[in-house]
């Protein structure tokens, strides 16, 4: 994406202004409504929302700004590349290891690994998140992927817009599950007193989210292993509805209890299975990751104590 002032003629009808800017400038959606709403966009001469219709022969006028310069460093972090090519890699990220740098935060993430690791990212999500086209939080393990060059990163973006990119979870959760599959679909947000956490709110205080699960084992103990689908792709999304469903993620501090059974460092939160279109050949893929050490643990306890409960005693 070019800085400047840039002076685009539309030579058809759109519906809206954001969908106009992205596909006229190379850039996601949500890097167009950010132009938008940061006033550097005009219809017309007149500032306009993202939702504006633009029609054909309308002279839309969008000021990009330079790209701001921040000293990344390439790290020698370990990370699991499950896949790689010249468009896109597969990443299987560790419990513990956070994705891109925050507010002071500038070493130690995934980032900086792939810089380490790879010959190249995606600039669209600028210096900070280079190649992130997703992402999952710290303390959750799993696949995600990352793009090389921009134009598999608004094709990657695209199919997670769509739901035609697939992520699929296994979560251990608190308690019983009643049901043996079903969905949730609730509206997502800013907890309204905790800004550093999301919680479940009323229809335009949030975004829609929608998840589905199916039960893969009970144990006795009290926990339910559980697959879950995702819809949406909302912060905290399954953490959030697994919490509303009256079963947090087990070891998950934030949405669960203080008190722990097991010596966890986090939520187990896994992301097994990624399906995607790939971007140049358009070939149908599908990744998976086994569960991490640290969670086969806590499972393999449960079911020895199950088998003990079942037959009567340890055999």
């Amino acid at each position: 994406m070019t800085e400047g002032r840039r002076a685009l003629r539309a030579q058809q009808n759109f519906a809206r202004l954001d969908v106009f800017l992205s596909e006229q400038l190379g850039i996601t959606r949500s890097a167009a409504k950010k132009l938008i709403d940061d006033g550097r966009v005009t219809v017309g001469g007149a500032p306009a929302k993202a939702s504006r219709p633009v029609a054909a022969g309308e002279e839309v006028v969008a000021d990009v700004p330079a790209p701001r310069t921040l000293d990344l460093t390439p790290q020698d972090i370990p990370i699991d590349i499950v896949y790689e090519d010249e468009d896109i890699a597969v990443i299987d990220k560790p419990q513990g290891l956070t994705v891109h740098a925050g507010s002071g935060n500038l070493s130690g993430t995934l980032v900086n690994a792939l810089l380490y690791r790879l010959n190249s990212l995606s600039s669209i999500n600028g210096v900070v998140r280079p190649g992130i086209v997703h992402r999952i939080d710290k303390d959750t393990s799993g696949l995600l992927v990352v793009a090389k060059n921009d134009a598999a990163h608004l094709s990657l973006s695209a199919q997670i817009a769509d739901k035609s990119c697939a992520r699929e979870y296994l979560a251990l959760c608190d308690g019983i599950f009643g049901q043996d599959e079903g969905r949730v679909e609730t509206y997502i947000g800013r907890h309204p007193t905790d800004r550093v956490k999301m919680a479940v709110v009323p229809a335009g205080k949030g975004r829609l989210a929608a998840t589905r699960f199916e039960v893969v084992e009970r144990f006795p103990q009290g926990y339910t292993l559980v697959h879950f689908k995702l819809e949406t792709g909302r912060t905290h999304q399954i953490r959030v509805h697994c919490k509303y469903l009256g079963h947090p993620v087990t070891g998950d501090l934030v949405y669960g209890s203080k008190k722990q059974k097991f010596k966890l460092e986090g939520q187990l939160l896994h992301a097994f299975r990624l399906t995607l279109t790939h971007p140049r050949t358009g070939q149908r893929m599908t990744f998976e990751a086994p569960l991490p050490p640290h969670f086969r643990k806590v499972l393999d306890a449960l079911r020895a104590i199950k088998k003990e409960e079942q037959t009567g005693g340890p055999q």
